[in-house]
């Protein structure tokens, strides 16, 4: 098969979370550890940092990636969903798989395909795996799809496990309440190996300490044991961190850059920089700070980051992030709305969910007197563009319905003046059609 057909066969005849939600889910790990096993166990041939959480993850993972790459290591990363390209899921040092390695695996493992039956993420897992080992890197940064027991990507024996946060997402398939959440997340501690918990929150912490106590994990809590603070500046309407790490280690001896921005910057570098303190602490690296400075300083040019609180235009000022759930558009619409103050210009929401989105914890986020532009993004599960202009109707957001997200997002940047903000959001896939 050609490349392009390859990519048809992935898409279209397998099932797949991204595009069709829930009726993809695969939920037990049978299957990939089928695939692997016929691949010869590359997993175990892997050294392993394993990211989950609900939000920051995906940032979480490049952070580190970046740095352990700057350390003059081969990094293999593995994340999902893909924005534009499906080999933004498989990298190694920021470079995607080739095409031909992409078709090869696939002919390799047609025949276990039409006998397994699995997934399409499960595929790719088990096709990033299998290319990590042949290419032999010296780490993995591998991020959880969703959930944490019984993803696919739980088969690993890491080195260090990292769970950012715990936020109501998927509660279809991981449950109704946090701790339920969290449980299902807690999935990923393994025995004897440490985890770091990004954040600390009242109803989940003791699920996570029992889950680590049961399996003999050291755990650490990076807002608890790592003094992490940001001095920050303004930079015209958006802010960029310098931080510093105190006891109990010694702090860094400059402050650290990054071209990371957003709400949530501060949270994501302290869960990274505790991670990557850890493994210095259990001697897997010795960090240096001039390193670190060059990872975090430019992360999309050693990882490919996009897609997160990411500035497509300055005038007027547009930004895309595909923070999806509660918890992740909170801060990022309380940022919009600071900048906004700052600019004394107007807001223009382009917006596009899935269909399964919890509307009511979602659109009471948004401010009432901004202009809206409601699209669907080309996926079967995205939400009608009319269906989410009568719902957004309920909390007074007022605006019209587009054909396409290209339709929403050109109508917002014709009608912004100057000191107005743009924001593209509501989903992944909302964000990935103006990229």
């Amino acid at each position: 098969m050609t490349y392009p057909e390859t990519l048809d066969y992935l898409f279209t005849r397998l099932p797949m979370y991204q595009r069709l939600g829930d009726v993809a889910m695969k939920k037990d790990l049978t299957n990939i550890r089928l695939l692997l096993e016929g691949l010869g166990h590359p997993e175990q041939q892997l050294r392993f940092v394993h990211v989950g959480g609900t939000n920051g993850k995906g940032t979480v993972s490049h952070l580190i990636a970046a740095a352990l790459q700057t350390h003059g290591n081969r990094v293999g990363m593995y994340t999902s969903p893909h924005y534009k390209d499906f080999r933004e899921r498989i990298k190694i040092n920021g470079e995607f798989i080739p095409q031909d390695a992409v078709v090869d695996f696939v002919g390799r493992i047609k025949s276990a395909i039409e006998r397994i039956e699995p997934s399409f993420f499960e595929i790719t897992v088990a096709m990033a795996l299998d290319y990590f080992a042949r290419a032999q890197v010296q780490w993995v940064v591998l991020e959880v799809g969703l959930g944490g027991r019984l993803d696919s990507t739980n088969v690993v024996d890491p080195v260090l496990s990292v769970i950012t946060n715990i936020g109501y997402d998927h509660m279809q398939l991981l449950g109704d309440t946090l701790p339920e959440i969290a449980g299902e997340k807690a999935g990923i501690i393994k025995p004897g190996r440490p985890v770091v918990i990004g954040l600390t929150q009242t109803e989940t912490e003791g699920v996570f300490r029992t889950k680590a106590a049961e399996v003999g994990a050291p755990i650490i809590f990076a807002d608890q044991t790592y003094n992490v603070r940001a001095n920050y500046w303004r930079n015209d309407d958006y802010t960029a961190p310098h931080l510093f790490a105190a006891q109990p280690l010694p702090p860094l001896s400059f402050p650290i850059r990054s071209s990371l921005m957003g709400p949530y910057v501060e949270e994501n570098m302290r869960t990274a920089l505790a991670a990557l303190l850890l493994l210095q602490l259990d001697g897997h690296l010795a960090l240096d700070d001039e390193k670190l400075h060059d990872a975090w300083g430019d992360v999309s040019k050693h990882t490919y980051y996009i897609g997160r609180w990411q500035v497509l235009k300055d005038n007027p000022l547009t930004i895309a992030d595909s923070g999806h759930n509660a918890e992740g558009l909170a801060p990022v619409v309380a940022q919009l709305n600071e900048s906004n103050a700052y600019r004394k210009g107007h807001q223009h929401f382009v917006l596009g969910v899935v269909a399964d989105k919890d509307l009511g914890r979602v659109l009471p986020l948004f401010p009432t007197n901004a202009s809206y532009y409601f699209v669907k993004a080309d996926i079967p599960r995205g939400l009608p563009a009319e269906a989410l202009r009568a719902a957004a109707a309920e909390y007074k957001l007022l605006g019209t319905a587009y054909g396409s997200v290209t339709e929403g997002y050109a109508a917002a940047i014709v009608a912004a003046r100057k000191h107005d903000i743009v924001f593209v959001g509501g989903s992944i896939f909302t964000v990935a059609e103006v990229l």
